[in-house]
């Protein structure tokens, strides 16, 4: 299963920290790439040294100007887009319709998105019905559809890895 990431604006200063924590979220947990449509260059240089020390070179981010034409564009594809949104359908529900589909774009907003966007997404799904972080939605949801196996992956080219614990910390340098 392909799954990639597109971040709908940036609130400069306020949404640095989101924004990046949002790009780490989706290397992560699993997708291929994030689209963005707004960025700081402090964002890329944090990923850039997250791979550098944790690998995973496969992981993309692509600026993009036009976010409507990403979605035409994955859609003529055979992809479905996923719009992360409180009003959505709950995620349990609807990650039975959205496993195994092949290709699939999570759209996450910054701040409010365009009405249209409810319309353009095959699914308007929900991490709960309440105000919330996009950064949790997007953990919970790539989770469910990766059912908890992107938790144990290696990303190819890391210098280091965590040796899990249950006290303490251990950490081993790898050769390469």
């Amino acid at each position: 299963m392909e799954v990639s990431v597109l971040r709908i604006g940036h609130r400069v200063v306020r949404d640095d920290r989101v924004t990046t924590h949002v790009v780490l979220v989706s290397r992560a947990f699993g997708s291929r790439r994030i689209y963005m449509t707004e960025v700081d260059n402090s964002i890329k240089e944090t990923l850039a040294k997250v791979v550098k020390r944790w690998g995973g070179s496969d992981f993309n981010v692509e600026i993009v100007r036009d976010w409507k034409k990403v979605i035409t564009t994955w859609k003529k594809n055979s992809g479905i887009v996923v719009h992360l949104t409180m009003y959505g359908i709950n995620v349990d529900e609807a990650i039975i319709d959205i496993v195994g589909k092949g290709r699939v774009l999570v759209v996450v907003g910054a701040q409010k998105v365009p009405n249209e966007l409810f319309h353009l997404a095959d699914h308007n799904v929900a991490v709960g019905n309440q105000p919330h972080s996009e950064i949790a939605a997007l953990s919970i949801f790539l989770d469910r559809i990766f059912q908890g196996t992107q938790l144990k992956r290696d990303f190819r080219g890391a210098k280091i890895k965590i040796i899990p614990n249950v006290r303490g910390k251990h950490v081993k340098m790898l050769d390469k």
